[in-house]
């Protein structure tokens, strides 16, 4: 291999990252992005049983934190659940059931 052939390849730069700085980088971005979500998780649950909120909104807030939809059975048992979490009374988060029922039966 003649000399002139080799000249540009030496005379690059090495790059001025290496892949610890990659690792960091994804590090420092990932735990970002946790701590996003866990400030987001933290501002939904205050959410859904803020005092500020009605019954409607901290179901919903309930309903979005836990990735369910609160059931139609009156007597479900997680409607205790809904109803603690939210801090209503099992018979305000019923009474939020029958209004949904009464919407959805008008469609």
């Amino acid at each position: 291999m003649s000399p002139t052939l080799s000249m540009p390849f030496a005379k690059r730069k090495p790059l001025t990252t290496t892949s610890d700085d990659v690792f960091v980088d994804y590090r420092q971005r990932r735990a970002l992005e946790e701590h996003e979500r866990a400030d987001l998780k933290r501002a939904d649950q205050a959410e859904q049983c803020s005092g500020l909120n009605s019954a409607d909104r901290r179901i919903r807030a309930w309903e979005k934190v836990h990735h369910l939809r609160m059931p139609f059975d009156p007597l479900h048992p997680a409607l205790g659940a809904i109803a603690a979490a939210t801090q209503l009374t099992l018979t305000e988060v019923q009474n939020e059931q029958r209004l949904r029922s009464a919407v959805n039966v008008s469609k």
